[in-house]
């Protein structure tokens, strides 16, 4: 037991049986027992103050930065390593699914995020060579992104490269999982963004128009596809993305995990794209260290999972992908259950927080392609979106109905989450210091 709570797994018999089993059911338990041997969870007891120490450091851009190899550097909690056997690349857990870890609610789950950019086989499917064509010394290609590139098969849809799940201790059908973004550490100094072919805002304008003209550039992949690398450089005290090209630019980064969701109740497989009322591919930038985001939980034991790391997101994420780079994420993971301290629309659909603001979230199709013909629009995703603004400000503070509806009007602001994932997204942002006196 960790002085946080949570548990270790380095054998399933040091959970308590009997929750677990109320919580995941017999069978899985002991499917996740057989699978934990090779599932790369390790504990705090393995990874010590002493392993920063030996972590892999090198020289960017005149600064030194410790890459986050498997296995380096501080965690909290239960540890989950990223590996062939603890990932899914390109769809997402689902009710059949075993899990690769178990923490208790409340419980603190440190894991690994790998990103797609890198892997994918307009890149090459080879790390390596890929960011070695960057410039990027091998010391600082991850040696899990090595590892997944060869050794796990891409089998979904998606791009993404998704590590889970984990199983929750007496989360059941019905319950929300409160899951608490408590630190966000950049495992690399560079990123990706790319944009491909009948993808992003513009689909069969871009890239299509950089073909004949820009082909020659180091930033065009197989079949045409476009993926401009951006480093990581610290100025003025802050981590910024830096662009190439003849007009220096950089931003500041701000990182999110893309993905945080749980696991859809079928046994179908679940593209990693398209978000839906189990979360998944949300792509909401707000969603940063100190931020919570609630899921209801569709199956026993929620099976947490994450990926899709981003450096760095704009609100639209109009080219197709952020500036997508691995990073290691720690949350807290809590079951509410009915009637507790949850926002009510929790228990149907997303619905986040950060200190600033309440964040009602709208998806165009939160039932996912598997629930019928895909529904893109926007207007869609605003309507939900502001359906469940004036659910929450009814049901849980108590606002007439004709003032919530004038509030949001007045005051709110409501954001286009992503345009890019076929199932469209937007979120509202309420501002808590006008409730101050509630």
């Amino acid at each position: 037991m960790t002085d946080d709570g949570s548990r270790a797994l380095t054998s399933i018999g040091e959970l308590e049986a009997q929750t677990l089993s109320a919580a995941i059911g017999r069978r899985s338990v002991l499917r996740a027992a057989a699978a934990l041997a090779a599932a790369g969870v390790v504990g705090p007891a393995v990874l010590s103050g002493r392993a920063d120490a030996t972590a892999s450091t090198a020289n960017v851009s005149d600064q030194r930065f410790k890459v986050l190899q498997p296995g380096l550097g501080k965690t909290r909690g239960t540890y989950l390593r990223a590996t062939p056997q603890t990932v899914t690349w390109g769809e997402l857990p689902n009710r059949s699914s075993t899990p690769a870890a178990v923490v208790q609610s409340g419980g603190i789950l440190t894991l690994d995020g790998v990103s797609h950019e890198g892997v994918l086989e307009d890149q090459g499917k080879d790390p390596i060579a890929y960011f070695g064509s960057k410039g990027v010394p091998r010391g600082q290609v991850l040696d899990d992104a090595i590892d997944i590139a060869a050794n796990k098969a891409h089998t979904g849809p998606g791009p993404h490269v998704v590590t889970g799940p984990v199983a929750v201790v007496g989360a059941e059908v019905g319950d929300v999982l409160k899951v608490e973004t408590l630190d966000l550490a950049l495992r690399v100094p560079y990123g990706v963004i790319s944009n491909r072919h009948g993808k992003g805002a513009l689909p069969g304008e871009y890239p299509e128009q950089f073909e004949g003209v820009l082909e020659d550039q180091p930033f065009f992949n197989q079949g045409g596809n476009i993926s401009v690398f951006a480093q990581v450089q610290r100025k003025g005290g802050t981590q910024r993305g830096v662009l190439p090209g003849r007009v220096p630019v950089s931003y500041p980064l701000s990182p999110f995990m893309g993905l945080i969701g749980v696991a859809r109740d079928t046994s179908v497989m679940v593209d990693s794209v398209p978000p839906t009322d189990a979360g998944g591919n949300l792509d909401i930038n707000a969603l940063v260290v100190g931020s919570a985001l609630y899921l209801p939980v569709h199956v026993p034991g929620a099976m947490f999972f994450s990926g899709d790391p981003h450096m760095a997101q704009g609100d639209g994420e109009v080219a197709l992908t952020a500036m997508e780079g691995s990073l290691r994420a720690t949350f807290r993971l809590t079951v509410i259950k009915p009637g507790g301290r949850a926002p009510s629309v929790a228990f149907d659909y997303p619905f986040a927080e950060t200190s600033e603001h309440w964040i009602p979230i709208g998806l165009s199709d939160p039932d996912g392609p598997e629930g019928g013909a895909q529904v893109k629009t926007l207007d869609e995703a605003m309507k939900t979106a502001v359906r469940n603004a004036l659910a929450f400000l009814t049901r849980d503070m108590g606002m007439e109905g004709a003032i919530a509806y004038a509030y949001l009007s007045a005051a709110a602001d409501f954001v286009v989450s992503q345009v890019v994932d076929r199932t469209t997204g937007i979120h509202g942002l309420i501002r808590k210091a006008d409730f101050d006196d509630h």
